[in-house]
């Protein structure tokens, strides 16, 4: 275990990596959001409907998958996982399927923070999980992941 304690990425190279990725999809999506009316439409009181949550959920997922589903499924990493050298592996060391990592690791999570209420509370402890000293999210312990140093 100290082997693999040794290898962990540290928090701020979990967090430039997630930053990274969040700057390319903003960039991707914003243009959409604007196009497409939602962005509008969120700021707006009444907000958006059940409706258009779902379909912006669905390019949402869509520009993620084309982003970085090619490095999830051969490397372990995403854009901004490979700029700050990590990867994503189970708790052997292995990478996983990539059925798994992208339904466990990213579409639970994200749906659960869909949730009103219970989905912003749901972010935040998942955040706060990584000052474990095991470096883990709530969404690492949903998948059975760890970010190591690639």
């Amino acid at each position: 275990m100290e082997e693999a304690t040794i290898n962990l990425a540290s928090r701020w190279k979990r967090l430039g990596g997630s930053l990274i990725d969040a700057i390319i999809e903003l960039v991707i999506l914003f243009p959409v959001m604007i196009a497409t009316g939602i962005w509008e439409k969120s700021l707006r009181v009444e907000g958006l409907t059940l409706s258009q949550q779902a379909v912006y959920f669905a390019i949402s997922l869509a520009v993620f998958l084309a982003l970085n589903g090619y490095l999830l499924h051969a490397k372990g990493q995403t854009i901004g996982k490979t700029v700050v050298k990590t990867k994503i592996v189970d708790l052997n060391g292995n990478l996983l399927p990539f059925g798994k990592l992208i339904v466990l690791r990213y579409l639970i999570p994200w749906l659960i923070a869909a949730i009103p209420i219970v989905g912003g509370l749901f972010v935040v402890v998942n955040m706060l999980f990584i000052f474990g000293a095991e470096r883990r999210c709530v969404h690492d312990y949903i998948a059975g992941t760890r970010v190591i140093n690639a």
